[in-house]
């Protein structure tokens, strides 16, 4: 068994404030600041490789143990699902998940079956059936915003983070659906193989987390 670690990585944003934690912690990122065309990357000064993945594959990466750990939305883990550690909310990639209207309806005000759009449908009917409420659920891949202009749903469930979007398409969120941040999760079978160099990773993060508060 290798006694390097391996951390995938969520494209983007959230890899970019990955990079900028590690960095604090003292470790040397230049391969993942410039990656080429590179998915895998070893750290130069740690024993750690970085795997550059879209979210809903960092999850199944971790969940398979191809990679001990990953930095991934909560809005992926809320939405996929899977067996694995969550073991830290990094605190940053901060927003929320909302459902929103058409800025004068009543969404609750009536008895008929609502039907809210979505990106994340998994999300939208946990919420919904929390409150035990019977709601048809659309998925939407594009612009969410549209469907309630269009007619095709009375309210969407999406992340918000400004709410900008929303407002310049008459939309308002009314309820907070679930809070988002960027969070640490680790491989069952990893965390326990690799115990002390995990819980060393996750202390020298958390130090770091606490430090910039």
């Amino acid at each position: 068994m290798s006694d390097r670690l391996r951390i995938a990585l969520t494209k983007g944003r959230l890899q970019d404030k990955a990079v900028n934690l590690f960095e604090r912690m003292g470790l040397d990122c230049t391969p993942v600041r410039n990656p080429g065309r590179r998915l895998i990357h070893e750290l130069p000064n740690f024993p750690l490789d970085a795997v550059l993945a879209k979210a809903p594959d960092v999850v199944t990466y971790v969940e398979h143990g191809v990679c001990d750990m990953g930095i991934v939305g909560k809005d992926t883990i809320l939405e996929k699902g899977g067996a694995f550690y969550e073991v830290l909310d990094l605190g940053f990639g901060r927003c929320r998940f909302a459902l929103a209207v058409r800025e004068g309806s009543d969404f609750y005000g009536t008895y008929r079956t609502r039907r809210v759009a979505s990106k994340y449908p998994h999300v939208t009917e946990a919420f919904f059936a929390r409150k035990g409420m019977d709601v048809d659920v659309i998925r939407i891949e594009g612009s969410v915003e549209l469907a309630p202009i269009l007619g095709l749903a009375d309210g969407i469930v999406d992340i918000v983070e400004t709410g900008i979007t929303l407002r310049e398409n008459g939309l308002v969120p009314i309820e907070t659906v679930a809070d988002v941040s960027a969070r640490l999760i680790v491989n069952t079978a990893a965390m326990k193989l690799k115990k002390d160099q995990i819980s060393s990773f996750i202390q020298s993060c958390e130090r770091e987390l606490e430090a910039v508060k």
